[in-house]
């Protein structure tokens, strides 16, 4: 398990990024996951801090934690800004309509979780905690001279 404490500030976006880029390839995840994982975090991390601290008025930290095994990784967001579930936000009604007639906001969150197998929101106390998670069996990188059948193969 690791664990990151940062200042919720945009100045800390970067440490974020760094932290779950490092912990995915630990976890052997392909370049893809790793990269939808880090747009994921990195969405809801610069929505925690615009909206649940800056324009709250209150200032706080980002504690991540990473965990993994076999099956999943997981990283846990945590935050002590007002309470936001983005899973309460409805996905835009635009998305067929060109960008220059769509309205703006509300896209990222809508693509951040599309990026992750499984996206969970809790409120603990006076903390939210938003859990990240991607499933191995989908997105883990093979071993070296681990040999992978690919749909070619099982045709045959």
């Amino acid at each position: 398990m690791k664990s990151l404490i940062v200042p919720g500030t945009m100045e800390s976006l970067q440490i974020v990024s760094n932290f779950v880029l490092r912990t995915a390839r630990q976890a052997r995840l392909t370049a893809r996951a790793a990269y939808g994982l880090r747009l994921a975090v990195d969405e809801i991390a610069t929505n925690i801090i615009t909206h649940g601290y800056c324009q709250a008025g209150r200032p706080g930290p980002l504690r991540l934690r990473a965990e993994w095994d076999e099956r999943r990784l997981a990283i846990h967001l945590e935050d002590k800004g007002i309470t936001y579930d983005p899973l309460q936000v409805k996905p835009p009604h635009d998305l067929h309509w060109p960008a220059e007639k769509r309205r703006l906001g509300g896209l990222g969150i809508f693509l951040a979780l599309r990026n992750v197998d499984r996206f969970r929101y809790e409120r603990l106390e006076d903390c939210n905690r938003s859990t990240f998670e991607v499933f191995m069996s989908r997105h883990r990188c093979r071993k070296k001279g681990e040999k992978r059948r690919t749909l070619r193969r099982l045709r045959r």
